[in-house]
């Protein structure tokens, strides 16, 4: 096995170097910087690791590790324990794992009648999770960033004291500009070219804002700690009012020239199918959405997770209707499963939203589908699971997003040092302006 130096990132590459120094030649703050990225985002990923492994998954030396993660303790990033009890006989190795009143991301997941806002803290812990029900007058897309920003200061200011808000990541249900925060088509909320990344930057000046669809979160989150952990060829198949998919090809996301692939719910699945909100017919949303699933049972009213889980107890309990309507959008299902599976031949598909429910209710008709009308050679290299990340998926990847710039450069973080030095401790009290002022 080839061992890769200390001071290459994961595609070889060594990291930049300025005008007028030597190429090749990395500098030691640089190599620095770039290994306490790797000690962190193992821990990140993992949780909780020990010295040893870090050193065995690293590549590093003892010494250097234990250096790196003394510095990741003193930015208040990491903490160390030691085992009490442990199976190796003499001194056990430490346990790194990320501080619990350390940095935190703010994440939104913006659905169609309702916001879901939490804080999540290195490592994947879920510390904070609210529902906010938006009103009809609620939902332009300045009401729902003035809303977001009002709810984020809300959560953040339950929090210890000591604990920092590192940025907010947003997951939204549509195109999202690569680098403009722009929503380019979010049709199920009916917007169009709205700026709510700068909108939420404006309102929240002193705190990082990235935004992201909410399939390409929900397979990022599934990618690092969810279902497809360890995969590299990963479709996540979402389905609320609307349907999305998340796409990782050889480990990385598929974007598109334009940052809008994955739009499956937008492809024609049957040309003599229902209307779709888009102006065709048959598109896949209008065949395996909410909104299907409540037409195909029956039901009337808007389409929401009360109303699905009503159909699907319902199915479960016998009645027909619900049944029949399960098992018809659980064929439709199948089929798209079918088309993902020749077209993009993934490792893994991870199916979230209300198509997990779907899929674990109709599991055989879904399946004799997919059995049908995929390849088989790549029929048989396709593992299908149910997300464990629930309905937090798209959180949770939009946690990531917030995450991003401190797990690529822990020294970059102003926040951290200052709460490091100063000492403080969970238990201290400061008011919230002082406690949180990135947000304030």
């Amino acid at each position: 096995m080839t061992r890769r130096s200390p001071a290459t990132g994961g595609n070889g590459s060594l990291p930049v170097v300025p005008p007028g120094e030597k190429p090749g030649v990395a500098r030691p703050d640089d190599i620095r910087r770039h290994n306490l990225a790797r000690v962190l985002g193992e821990v990140h990923g993992e949780g909780a690791l020990s010295r040893a492994e870090l050193t065995r998954r690293l590549l590093l030396s003892r010494s250097t590790i234990r250096a790196l993660v003394t510095d990741l303790c003193d930015l208040g990033l990491v903490e160390e324990s030691v085992p009490v009890g442990g199976e190796r006989a003499g001194r056990p190795s430490h346990v790194v794992a990320p501080r619990p009143d350390g940095p935190y991301a703010l994440a939104v997941d913006v659905e169609v009648d309702r916001l879901v806002i939490a804080a999540v803290t290195l490592g994947g812990t879920l510390v904070r999770r609210y529902v906010r029900v938006l009103g009809a007058a609620d939902r332009s897309a300045p009401a729902v960033a003035r809303i977001m920003a009002e709810e984020v200061r809300t959560v953040a200011a339950e929090l210890p004291a000591s604990c920092w808000p590192i940025g907010l990541g947003v997951s939204v249900p549509g195109t999202v500009g690569k680098a403009s925060g722009f929503i380019a088509a979010a049709p199920n909320l009916h917007w169009y070219g709205e700026p709510l990344g700068p909108m939420l930057q404006e309102l929240l000046p002193h705190l990082p804002v990235a935004l992201g669809n909410d399939a390409d979160m929900g397979v990022l989150a599934e990618h690092l700690r969810g279902a497809a952990r360890r995969a590299t060829d990963v479709v996540y198949l979402t389905g609320k009012v609307g349907v999305g998919a998340g796409i990782l090809v050889n480990g990385q996301p598929l974007r598109g020239a334009a940052g809008l692939a994955g739009e499956i719910g937008h492809t024609v699945l049957d040309p003599a199918g229902p209307a779709c909100h888009c102006g065709v017919r048959g598109c896949v949303e209008s065949l395996i959405g909410e909104a299907a699933l409540l037409r195909l049972s029956g039901r009337t009213g808007q389409p929401d997770p009360e109303a699905v889980a009503s159909v699907l107890a319902d199915a479960r309990a016998g009645d027909p209707a619900a049944r029949a309507g399960v098992r018809q959008v659980g064929r439709d299902l199948g089929r798209v499963l079918a088309n993902l599976v020749n077209l993009l031949n993934p490792e893994v598909i991870v199916l979230g939203g209300a198509l997990a429910d779907i899929f674990e209710a109709a599991r055989a008709d879904v399946l004799t589908v997919v059995d049908a009308q995929a390849m088989a050679a790549a029929r048989a290299t396709v593992d299908f699971r149910v997300s464990p990340l629930g309905a937090d998926s798209s959180l949770l990847g939009a946690a990531e997003l917030a995450f991003r710039n401190l797990l690529t450069d822990p020294l970059a973080a102003p926040s951290g040092r200052l709460h490091a030095a100063r000492g403080v401790h969970p238990s201290s009290r400061v008011t919230e302006s002082a406690r949180h002022p990135d947000i304030a």
